[in-house]
């Protein structure tokens, strides 16, 4: 049962990660508090767009 507790602690943490990160490279670009929140919202496929495009 640990490994399985251990696994949802990272999936947990990494999800909140990448929605921070979403949002700050986000307002940092656009100074738009409502396309921080979008893009929040996609998290992980924002950051990766984000590496991708710049």
């Amino acid at each position: 049962m640990e490994k399985s507790s251990t696994s949802k602690t990272v999936i947990k943490s990494g999800i909140t990660f990448g929605t921070c990160l979403a949002m700050v490279i986000s307002y940092t670009n656009w100074h738009s508090v409502f396309w921080a929140v979008i893009h929040g919202l996609l998290s992980w496929v924002y950051v990766i767009y984000f590496i991708l495009r710049y």
